[in-house]
């Protein structure tokens, strides 16, 4: 299988994350430009790289419904099977994406091929319909995960979030006020910039700690 890679960053980083991308989205989003400038600004260097569904409706124009996660998982392995040795490697996404990498990261990670798994607004369901979660493999999750979440992500807002009872090993940075985009609410006192700053800083430092593990 042959992918293409957009790579973002510093040629020599402390830490590099490949990147898959939403349902409806391909990988040049807003939000996906603004944390992977603002990451290869703290040495993480990003790989992103579309599911074949994405590549061809680029090509084409033509929009299907996306492909069900669990269908897409060979697809994810391909693409870490593609990145050359180098820095310690974390795999993740935005929604969908994160979702297709936390189903892999278990075999990954024990595997030693990768340090972590960074997911950037997770679909723990659909907008509206919370009984209908996709968190089984999370409450059994063993490879250290962070998860950037909106406070009141339409997908899985802190308060329903924190009731799951998830993995040990998925820590959580909750942005304030924060959409699916982690996009405040005007007057909330937050804003989508510092809620990505603050997004990117917890995602450096979830990198530096692994990292020193790796070695």
């Amino acid at each position: 299988m042959s992918l293409a890679y957009r790579a973002v960053g510093p040629p020599n980083p402390q830490a590099r994350l490949l990147l898959a991308h939403g349902a409806g989205t391909g990988w040049a989003t807003p939000f996906m430009e603004v944390i992977t400038t603002l990451l290869a600004d703290r040495d993480i260097a990003t790989l992103r790289f579309q599911f074949a569904y994405m590549a061809a409706r680029s090509q084409t124009g033509a929009r299907r419904p996306p492909p069900k996660a669990e269908s897409l998982m060979d697809e994810y392995r391909a693409a870490v099977a593609g990145v050359p040795p180098g820095s310690p490697l974390l795999i993740g996404g935005k929604s969908l994406g994160g979702r297709v990498a936390s189903l892999v990261a278990d075999e990954l990670h024990a595997s030693g091929r990768i340090a972590g798994l960074v997911c950037l607004g997770y679909p723990f369901h659909p907008p509206k319909n919370p009984g209908q979660l996709r968190t089984q493999h999370l409450l059994r999750l063993a490879c250290p995960a962070l998860i950037i979440q909106g406070e009141r992500d339409p997908f899985g807002s802190r308060g329903e979030v924190e009731r799951l009872g998830l993995s040990p090993m998925i820590r959580f940075y909750w942005a304030g006020d924060g959409d699916h985009d982690l996009g405040p609410r005007g007057g909330s006192g937050f804003t989508r910039k510092g809620n990505l700053t603050a997004a990117a800083d917890a995602v450096a430092a979830f990198a530096m700690e692994l990292g020193g593990a790796y070695y």
